[in-house]
C-alpha cells in the first residue's frame, strides 16, 4: 500500500476509538458520515498504524455499522473504483466474495441461463478474499476455460457480447485489493467484506444479493439509500447457501425493494417487501445436502457444463433453473419466479444457454 500524502481532518482513527466507537458494544457511539468518510480515506491511504487499524475494524464489528456509516464507506470506495458500464443494463451479483467450501457454485450456470433467456448478468469477486478464502466465481470460470483477469473495459465488452460478464476485483477495485494483507491478518470479517460486494462495477440498476437474516437485507437497502454514489432502481436479496448468491433449497425468504417515488426511503418504505418461496412448490425435490461437492471449483465447472448441455436432470439442474429464474425476476424480465423458471428451462432446452458458455470461452 502506498504511503499517505494527502491531508485529512480532525479524526484520526485513534481519536475515533477513544472518543466515539471504541468503548465497547454497549456504550460505543456511531460515527457521523463525515467521520466515517475521513476514517476510510485514512485507511485507503495507509495512514493508520496496523494496531490502530485492527482495533478500529474490530470496534466497528462489535458495535455493528449503521447504514449511514456503510453508505459513507461505500462512497469512499466507489470514488476509487474503475467503472466500465456495458450497453446492456445487467443484474449486479456481488454477494459471492467469501466463496463456498461445501456446495456447488451455481451462479455461473444460472447467469449463463439467465443471459440466454434475455437477462444480462454481471458477477464480480476477488481471488479467495479474507477471511474464508474459498472458491468463488473466478475459479469456476477458470476451470471452464474462461478468461477472468480482464480489464474493466473488457469485462463490459464480455457482457455485451455474451450476456454474462465477470469483473475481477484487483482490476476494478485496486484500493480494496490493496487491503488484502491487513484483512488477512485480522482473522475475522470487517465492514470491508460488506461494502466490497456493493461496488457495482458495471453501474447496474438492479442488485441481487443474499443474507442469513432479513435484517441484513434491510441494512443493505438502507446503505444503498444512504450512498450518494449509487442510484439503484431495484434490490432483490434472498437467503443464500453458505452466505453466497445461490438460493437455499426448500424454504427461503426473499426481500424485494423498488426505488418508488413518494415512498419513505429505504426498508421502512412501502416499496420494501419480503415473501417466502418453497422450491417444492416448483416440483423440485431437493435439499442442501443434494448440492454438496468434494472439489468446489472443479466439480462446479463440470456440473455447469453438464447442466447447460442438458445432460443433467437432477437436483443441480433444478437448482440452476431456480437461481436463473431469480435473476430474470430481479430485472423484471419475468412477472413471477414461475415465469422465470419457464424462461430458464427453455434456454437450456433450446441450447442457447450452452451457446453462452461457448461464447464466454471464445471471448
Amino acid at each position: 500500500m502506498a504511503q499517505a500524502t494527502q491531508e485529512f481532518g480532525d479524526w484520526p482513527l485513534k481519536r475515533l476509538m477513544t472518543e466515539v466507537c471504541g468503548s465497547g458494544h454497549k456504550s460505543a457511539d456511531d460515527l457521523t458520515r463525515a467521520q466515517a468518510t475521513e476514517a476510510f480515506e485514512r485507511i485507503l491511504a495507509d495512514e493508520p498504524d496496523p494496531t490502530t487499524l485492527g482495533a478500529f475494524w474490530l470496534a466497528n464489528r462489535w458495535k455493528r455499522n449503521t447504514p449511514e456509516e456503510l453508505g459513507a464507506y461505500v462512497d469512499v470506495m466507489c470514488e476509487r473504483v474503475e467503472y466500465a458500464e456495458p450497453d446492456a443494463d445487467p443484474v449486479d451479483c456481488g454477494a459471492n466474495y467469501d466463496g463456498k467450501g461445501r456446495s456447488a457454485i451455481l451462479g455461473v450456470a444460472a447467469g449463463a441461463v439467465a443471459a440466454a433467456a434475455g437477462t444480462p448478468v454481471v458477477v464480480h469477486s476477488g481471488d479467495r478474499v479474507p477471511t474464508q478464502k474459498q472458491d468463488a466465481y473466478k475459479h469456476v470460470l477458470e476451470d471452464l476455460g474462461v478468461h477472468t483477469e480482464l480489464t474493466p473495459a473488457d469485462s463490459a465488452d464480455m457482457v455485451d457480447e455474451t450476456g454474462f460478464g465477470f469483473y475481477y476485483q484487483p482490476a476494478f477495485n485496486p484500493a480494496i485489493d490493496d487491503l488484502f494483507d491487513r484483512r488477512d491478518m485480522m482473522g475475522v470479517r470487517t465492514f470491508v467484506n460488506t461494502i466490497e460486494t456493493l461496488a457495482n462495477p458495471a453501474g447496474a440498476s438492479v442488485h441481487l444479493g443474499s443474507f442469513y437474516h432479513l435484517a441484513f437485507a434491510k441494512k443493505v437497502v438502507d446503505t444503498f439509500v444512504e450512498s450518494e454514489f449509487h442510484d439503484l432502481d431495484r434490490v432483490l436479496m434472498f437467503q443464500g447457501m453458505e452466505g453466497y448468491d445461490d438460493v437455499r433449497p426448500g424454504y427461503t425468504k426473499v426481500a424485494e425493494w423498488d426505488a418508488a417515488d413518494g415512498d419513505v426511503a429505504g426498508s421502512e418504505g412501502a416499496s420494501f417487501d419480503d415473501f417466502e418461496i418453497e422450491t417444492a412448490e416448483y416440483g423440485m425435490d431437493l435439499e442442501e445436502a443434494d448440492l454438496a461437492v468434494d472439489d468446489v471449483a472443479v466439480d462446479s465447472a463440470r456440473i455447469t457444463e453438464e447442466v447447460l448441455s442438458g445432460e443433467r436432470d437432477d437436483a443441480f439442474a433444478d437448482a440452476v433453473a431456480v437461481n436463473a429464474a431469480l435473476r430474470i425476476y430481479a430485472r423484471e424480465d419475468a412477472d413471477s419466479i414461475e415465469e422465470g423458471l419457464d424462461a430458464a428451462r427453455g434456454a437450456i432446452d433450446d441450447g442457447s444457454a450452452l451457446a453462452v458458455l461457448e461464447d464466454l470461452r471464445a471471448f
